[in-house]
């Protein structure tokens, strides 16, 4: 693969290049991942420390009760892992009948967390290091704290507000009533000693024991339907990929509850279109794309859900060669238009990538969904809960409903991109519904118009958000602007620090002749390290 260099985009990173390589959200979190690879662990023990650690050093995207996904290449073959939660037991559609919309906040949108089991899941089938190894460098900055960072600084003040109300967040997160500033130490004991436990027993704390009990005995004082049974019948599972190529590469995601099947589709549709004929940042290019993802996200809020319950509209159903192309069809070069949904069957985030000089690749994410999730955090554990309920809909016709031990639709999805010859990238965009956009973003910019990873990831983004509404970012060009405009786009600009609308973007592609090329995104703290 050929890069091009980087000369007309706002940040003048360079891609890093390396034989050993980890790309997250934060500095802290990535030099842990490294430390595992310096110690002879792979890329699975490099992924697995470094999300660890960013549970504590970025408390504003993920946590301990956060959901998981990750893809991983052994040297062999892809594996799919989905470590997303349930609902519990007594979610019955009922108990929500009398609402138009699930709860967002509070202890009505917590389900089952999964990201503990996703660790041990990965550690058990692929890792080379203890399990406990893992955890030391969270542990340590979790007792001698760390400092936090401007970013960081930004998103825990806005989270403050809103969630000061919610049981055990002011305890956990605001030291003296207040959020930290940037530049202030930080320091979780409560966290140190969760971490702990957990490495301790492999989790087994946390789903049957002493952290379990303790966030079930909460969730009963505030009235809430979780349970020690909701909690052990927990299990992460190897769920493999669903994958859609565009000419010589196949775009690889998780197979729903997640969204990725988005990424797919659109990049389905694409595929019959002239956007071939166009060059990256050709305002038809992002036309196209645009009105691609439209198409793709309206059939995904209405038919993507818990894929045991997809029995009306299958994944298959949604990427099927013919009903991609009859959507593609839809699409006016002169016109941005505001789609229906289809019918093709008849009747704050954390991510990170990292590889290592065996061949072995991981693409990982995982999530509270909103910022600290559920503004639940479960006293003396500094466990804050997920927010994952929210996902479910109240509707008794959409197979997203929410019900009883049931997984809701998921926004966060980890990318894996393959060639001919085997892993062309592991990649991910963090950022609610950005992220499908943000995939097929960075699939096109890499793979089709050869930027280099860090290009790819400095290029001014944009996102659809309802209608003919579409975000961009203010570092987009005026003329390309204008152009959408002229099309029939509604227009609004963001700046690019708003990590969460446009996605905080890490890439990692395998290079030739051994050896891999990684970008981060400056939008948030992104670090890129290897050696």
């Amino acid at each position: 693969m050929e890069f091009r260099a980087n000369h007309h985009y706002p940040s003048r990173r360079s891609a890093v290049f390396a034989d050993n390589m980890v790309a997250t959200s934060h500095p802290l979190a990535a030099q842990a991942g490294l430390a595992m690879l310096k110690r002879g662990g792979n890329a699975v023990d490099a992924a697995i420390a470094t999300a660890i650690t960013l549970t504590l050093v970025e408390p504003t995207g993920n946590g301990v009760g956060s959901d998981a996904f990750a893809i991983v290449w052994d040297g062999k073959e892809l594996h799919g892992l989905n470590a997303s939660g349930r609902s519990p037991a007594a979610w019955t559609p009922e108990r929500f009948a009398a609402q138009k919309e699930m709860p967002f906040r509070g202890w009505e949108s917590v389900t089952v967390p999964g990201a503990v089991s996703a660790w041990v899941s990965l550690s058990e089938r692929f890792g080379a290091l203890a399990f406990a190894d893992l955890f030391e460098p969270a542990i340590a900055y979790a007792q001698n704290g760390f400092i936090v960072t401007p970013v960081i600084a930004q998103l825990w003040q806005r989270a403050a507000a809103e969630l000061g109300q919610y049981p055990g967040f002011s305890e956990a997160f605001l030291p003296n009533g207040t959020p930290p500033k940037a530049g202030e130490r930080f320091t979780n004991l409560p966290l140190a000693k969760t971490l702990q436990l957990i490495a301790n027993t492999k989790g087994e704390a946390f789903y049957k024991g002493t952290l379990a009990q303790t966030i079930c005995d909460f969730a009963k004082q505030h009235g809430a339907a979780l349970t020690m049974a909701d909690m052990a019948a927990h299990k992460a599972d190897w769920c493999g990929t669903i994958s859609q190529k565009f000419d010589d590469v196949e775009l690889h995601e998780i197979p729903p509850n997640g969204q990725g099947i988005a990424a797919l589709m659109a990049l389905g549709i694409l595929s019959t279109t002239s956007i071939r004929e166009l060059d990256a940042d050709d305002p038809l290019a992002f036309h196209l794309q645009i009105e691609a993802m439209k198409l793709a996200l309206v059939d995904a809020e209405n038919y993507v859900a818990d894929s045991d319950y997809m029995n009306d509209v299958t994944a298959s159903d949604l990427l099927d060669e013919s009903y991609l192309a009859s959507r593609a069809a839809l699409i006016d070069l002169g016109q941005a238009q505001d789609f229906n949904i289809g019918a093709p069957k008849n009747g704050g985030t954390v991510y990170l990538t990292t590889a290592d000089d065996s061949g072995m690749m991981v693409s990982f994410i995982q999530s509270n969904y909103a910022g600290f999730g559920s503004g639940v955090v479960v006293p003396g554990t500094g466990i804050a809960l997920q927010n994952r309920g929210a996902g479910f809909s109240t509707d008794p016709n959409n197979q997203n409903r929410v019900g009883p031990n049931k997984r809701p639709f998921q926004t966060i999805i980890p990318g894996f991109l393959m060639g001919s010859d085997g892993p062309l990238m592991s990649f991910g965009v963090m950022g609610g519904p950005m992220q499908a956009q943000g995939h097929v973003q960075m699939v096109l910019r890499t793979q089709f118009w050869g930027q280099d990873p860090q290009m790819a990831v400095d290029a001014p983004r944009w996102r659809f958000v309802q209608g003919l509404n579409v975000a961009c970012e203010d570092t987009m060009p005026k003329a390309t602007l204008d152009a959408l405009q002229a099309l029939g786009h509604d227009i609004s600009l963001e700046a690019p620090d708003n990590a969460f609308g446009f996605g905080g973007a890490q890439l990692i592609c395998r290079l030739d002749n051994d050896g891999y090329a990684a970008g981060s995104d400056p939008r948030k703290d992104g670090a890129a390290m290897g050696f």
